[in-house]
């Protein structure tokens, strides 16, 4: 317990680089580590062998217990521009690229090294609801083999996750999926809707059938096709989904809100300390990253329980400065909150 709590709470919150550093760090704050939890500061050679040795599915446990306790906290959150009921999911992945020569169980693209997280993000809250840690190789689309649908959820991916078989076994199972297509997909339009507004954005509501030999098989089922002109970067957007209740905007702010999912990427790389991995073995490497992930539920729960508007990344950046401080969590996040109501005042006077 010890081990993980000077990982996660100190190692992760405070960015440490190694575990040197961590057990530095500590021993420099030895007469203070009874805030931590912490009888005696822990060495180095610990900790390696602690990650070497512990099997990393206990954090993966931990963090899947977490899970199943934040989730629900934010199931009630709204979703910009969808005004939906259903659990609403965003599936992707971000690659961490490593050293084949260090990290020669986990092989990548073009000969380099690479360990994938594949995450479905509940977009309600910004909360993962499954985690999957791979080598770079593990194509993504192999994901939604794993994953059981739940009924009337809707997934919303990118098209690197085009995959007819399970996206029929999806519909079967009476959830929705809306993906990017590809340029070159193959399709005949069965019906097309022209009561559509390009102010918003919208140039095209067509309901399609597939006419590939083998697409065609594996999903021989009508697909909503809708085109969406991105004007910020003077793009058109195709999405294909398998909902035809929903109106065809929301469908496409329903995949402008995918961007949540890169935002929580971003934390977990650049915020949490995962960009400089503390072992090199895959036990080592599965352990950081999932204490990571239990580093950002645990402080979800903490903004929730102190119901902060502070974002998640803000209320990391404070208690990372504020590890060894006697303050209260409550009495912290209230007098940043309070400083920065004055701050916005005062500027508004001002102006």
């Amino acid at each position: 317990m010890q081990y993980f709590i000077c990982q996660l709470f100190f190692g992760q919150l405070t960015s440490r680089n190694s575990l040197r550093d961590i057990c530095t760090c500590l021993k420099a704050h030895r007469n203070k580590l009874y805030h931590l939890g912490i009888k005696q500061y822990v060495n180095q050679s610990t900790l390696s062998r602690a990650n070497e040795r512990r099997d990393f599915r206990i954090f993966a446990d931990f963090g899947n217990y977490l899970i199943q306790q934040v989730r629900p906290m934010y199931a009630n959150e709204s979703i910009p521009n969808v005004d939906i009921d259903n659990e609403i999911f965003a599936l992707d992945s971000t690659t961490i690229s490593l050293s084949l020569k260090l990290f020669s169980w986990a092989p990548g693209k073009y000969s380099r090294g690479a360990v994938k997280i594949h995450t479905l993000l509940d977009l309600r809250g910004s909360i993962p609801s499954f985690v999957l840690i791979s080598d770079g190789k593990y194509h993504d689309s192999n994901v939604l083999d794993i994953l059981t649908p739940i009924p009337e959820a809707v997934y919303v991916m990118d098209k690197a996750y085009i995959d007819f078989k399970a996206l029929h076994h999806m519909h079967k199972s009476e959830a929705f999926f809306i993906y990017r297509a590809k340029s070159s997909m193959d399709y005949s339009v069965i019906e097309l809707n022209y009561n559509i507004d390009e102010n918003t954005g919208l140039r095209g509501d067509k309901i399609i059938e597939l006419n590939g030999y083998k697409s065609k098989r594996l999903y021989p089922e009508p697909l909503r096709l809708v085109e969406f002109y991105d004007n910020e970067n003077d793009v058109t957007l195709a999405f294909l989904s398998n909902n035809f209740d929903v109106t065809a905007l929301e469908i496409a702010n329903l995949c402008r809100n995918r961007w949540q999912i890169e935002v929580f990427f971003k934390w977990i790389k650049q915020n949490l300390t995962i960009k400089k991995l503390w072992g090199h073995s895959e036990n080592a490497v599965n352990i950081h990253i999932w204490v990571a992930i239990c580093t950002y539920l645990i402080v979800a729960k903490v903004k929730y329980a102190l119901k902060s508007n502070l974002s998640i990344y803000q209320i990391m950046q404070i208690l990372g400065i504020s590890t060894f401080d006697k303050t209260s969590l409550q009495e912290l996040l209230t007098e940043y909150q309070t400083n920065q109501n004055v701050k916005e005042q005062r500027n508004l006077f001002s102006d």
